[in-house]
């Protein structure tokens, strides 16, 4: 791996870990195994790193979401999928604990990745939803970015919830307690 990428992924750790005010430097350069200037060198210092660290990430979690919902299957089989996915629950998500970070949060340029995923996640489930409108498993009645906005909402707070517990359970019960609204009537 390249010192641009090492410094990049140990970055992408380092703000899922610890955040942007938490990440020094200094700390990105040893878990790199990278030299003292490698990060001037090759990024505008802390924030370009962070920028692209950020990008990445935001890039890696459209990729999951796009195989799981651009798979074969039913709109609420896809959807299911899509929050039963496997996922390091009690870390949180990497992109949605950003949202928690003052300095990301302060800088348009650091947010705008991390506003853009989750809009475009939203965007992509509320597709998803339509279709299974249009395919008669969804209620005619649902709005679609209602229901996309409901299922991010579930993800991103039963993080919270499990991180807050110390226990994946929360995160699990909120999902299936989605998954019975949104299951077709049989």
């Amino acid at each position: 791996m390249s010192t641009p990428d090492r410094l990049i992924e140990s970055t992408r750790e380092l703000l899922w870990e610890r955040g942007y005010v938490g990440t020094s430097p200094k700390a990105i350069l040893e878990h790199a195994d990278a030299g003292q200037g490698s990060m001037y060198h090759h990024f505008r210092g802390k924030p370009g790193l962070a920028l692209a660290a950020i990008r990445r990430t935001a890039e890696e979690m459209r990729a999951t979401a796009e195989g799981v919902l651009g798979s074969p299957g039913s709109p609420y089989e896809r959807i299911e999928a899509y929050l039963r996915r496997e996922r390091d629950v009690l870390r949180g998500c990497p992109i949605g604990r950003l949202t928690m970070d003052p300095d990301v949060i302060a800088s348009d340029e650091l947010r705008a990745p991390v506003d853009e995923t989750l809009e475009w996640l939203r965007g992509r489930l509320a597709a998803t939803v339509e279709e299974g409108k249009e395919q008669g498993q969804f209620a005619p009645s649902l709005d679609g970015g209602e229901i996309a906005a409901t299922i991010l909402a579930t993800v991103q707070g039963g993080y919270v919830l499990a991180r807050a517990s110390g226990s994946p359970a929360a995160f699990d019960t909120g999902v299936r307690g989605l998954l019975a609204l949104l299951a077709p009537a049989r």
